[in-house]
This record gives C-alpha cells, sequence and structure tokens, in this order.
C-alpha cells in the first residue's frame, strides 16, 4: 500500500473515533474515549473491530448499551436514549456526592433509618463512619445508607438530591432526572443506558469508588464496634466472570432489573449498562462473551 493511502486510512479511523464519540456523548466532552497516542513503537491505541460472523445478541433489556471504553466506539447498542426507570443505579450519583462531600472518616448518625426496599439494618442513633455506609450503598445496594447519606448533608436530604441533580448537569447526563436517594421509583426519576454508561465511566475514575464496587463482602461496624453489617455483593457477575470489577446493579418491581458492568481485560475497558431486563446477570453476560469473541483490537501504525 502507497504511503499516502495508508495515511488516509488513518486519518478516516482517527474521523470515525470522534465521531462516535461525538454521537455518544451528544456532542459534548466525554471521559471515555480518551485521546489516542502513539507508543514507543509508533502504534495508536488499539482500536476496536468487529471480525465475527455470530449474529448480534437479542435481549430482553428495554435499552443497552456497550461501549469501548479508550475509543468511545459503540460496541452494541439498542435503544440508549430511551428514558427508564434507573432504580438503585441511582447510588452511583449518590456515591458520587457523598464523596465530593464527606471525608471517608467523618462519621454521621442514624437519625431515621425506616425506608423501603433493600437496608444492611442501620439503627437509630448509630454512629457509622461515611467510608463504611459507601460500602452499604454500594456494595448491598442499601437504602438506609442511602438516606443516612442525604439526611447529614449540609442543609438536608432536598439539598443533597439538588446535589445530585447538580452532578448530573456538570456531567452532560442530559436524560437523567433523580427525585431521592435510592433509586425508588418516583414521577420523574428516570435516566438512559447512555447516561449511566457516562456516570458510571467518571465513578470509576475514583480510586475509592472502583475499589468498593469491586468488593465481594466486607464486615462494617459501627463507630464503638458494637453494631456490625455483613455485606455481600449483590452483583452476580464479580469474582466469576473474567474481568468484571463492578460497578452497581438495580431493581424495583417496573423497573425491573438493571445491571452497569465495567470489564477489564488486557488492555481492554468495556462498560455495559442494561436496563429493564428480564435476566440482567445473563443478558450482560452473553454480551461480554459475544463481545470478545466477535471484536478484535487492532494497532493502527503510524505511516513512516
Amino acid at each position: 500500500m502507497k504511503k499516502g493511502n495508508f495515511l488516509f486510512l488513518v486519518i478516516l479511523s482517527f474521523v470515525f473515533i470522534a465521531t462516535s464519540a461525538f454521537a455518544i456523548s451528544g456532542g459534548k466532552d466525554i471521559s471515555f474515549g480518551q485521546p489516542l497516542k502513539f507508543n514507543s513503537q509508533k502504534f495508536y491505541s488499539p482500536l476496536p473491530a468487529l471480525i465475527g460472523k455470530a449474529p448480534f445478541p437479542v435481549v430482553s433489556a428495554q435499552a443497552a448499551l456497550a461501549i469501548d471504553l479508550d475509543s468511545g466506539i459503540t460496541l452494541y447498542e439498542k435503544d440508549p436514549d430511551k428514558t427508564l426507570l434507573p432504580a438503585s443505579t441511582t447510588k452511583i450519583v449518590t456515591a458520587l456526592v457523598a464523596l465530593d462531600t464527606y471525608p471517608d472518616d467523618a462519621v454521621l448518625v442514624v437519625a431515621n433509618p425506616k425506608v423501603e426496599g433493600q437496608k444492611m439494618g442501620l439503627i437509630k442513633g448509630e454512629k457509622i463512619k461515611v467510608g463504611d455506609l459507601l460500602y452499604g450503598l454500594l456494595v448491598y445496594s442499601a437504602n438506609d445508607a442511602a438516606e443516612v447519606l442525604a439526611q447529614n448533608y449540609p442543609g438536608g436530604r432536598d439539598a443533597f438530591i439538588e446535589a445530585m441533580n447538580a452532578k448530573v448537569r456538570q456531567l452532560h447526563l442530559e436524560h437523567t432526572t433523580f427525585k431521592n436517594p435510592t433509586g425508588l421509583d418516583g414521577n420523574g426519576h428516570l435516566t438512559t443506558a447512555k447516561d449511566l454508561i457516562r456516570v458510571a465511566s467518571v465513578a470509576m475514575e475514583n480510586p475509592e469508588f472502583a475499589q468498593i464496587v469491586g468488593t465481594k463482602e466486607i464486615l462494617v461496624k459501627s463507630q464503638d464496634g458494637k453494631i456490625a453489617h455483613r455485606l455481600t455483593n449483590i452483583n452476580e457477575l464479580l469474582g466469576k466472570v473474567e474481568g468484571v470489577l463492578g460497578v452497581k446493579t438495580g431493581w424495583t418491581e417496573n423497573a425491573r432489573e438493571n445491571l452497569v458492568t465495567y470489564i477489564v481485560r488486557g488492555n481492554k475497558r468495556v462498560m455495559i449498562a442494561l436496563l429493564g431486563s428480564q435476566d440482567r446477570f445473563g443478558e450482560t453476560k452473553e454480551l461480554i462473551d459475544w463481545i470478545f469473541s466477535n471484536y478484535t483490537w487492532e494497532p493502527v501504525k503510524y505511516p513512516a
């Protein structure tokens, strides 16, 4: 191949990447899709290319999206902009606001632990560290942990929810609005698969968040050590499917099954979001298997 033709193909690859990332972000900057760089052998970062002949998976999820994070290229999609109920995937943003607000060793007091849904068993008057509440929030998806974090926020629970929506606007999640810190269904409490990919990719850049969502099981205690809470991760793929390092489950009767999943295999980083699934773990595993069987990541060499 002539040098000029090869250079044209390289430029075309850049255009394709930029177009894909632009479409994903709605025309705004995104944290996934890192700038391509040359390594010492003058190769561009590897790009995913579909090579397999297996048919695209058919999933029950009302919305699905899989993204190669380093290029921003879409690997699979189904109605990624459809607004749906987030359920406990909401807690990704709950955690980000808490991490922005509280020191990890700050101690909060449980005032009113009575909440609906999943609970870690907090007791009224209990004093517990923010870091331990975050484990309850993200590992066990505890609604009582979410409420304690919100109720102790400067300005109270309503101000915490305002901060959640400010975070949404900061990250350009154009189709996401939160009405509570837990993910319980509410009028106008909505998100999309694309928005969840965006916020989860940002969250996984925080080492503390990444460590927590990658934890399979942990025992946390009240500040005085008298009350113990054993927390087991609800994410059934964690520790069972190669490369799965988090991120967050979600379920309500109306939302059905939601799951956001971060996968790292070698130097490949993929994020998958499913909303409204009938089998979130099975369908996510199917997508993971299909992606890594039918895509190859090939470096593009810089023309001499």
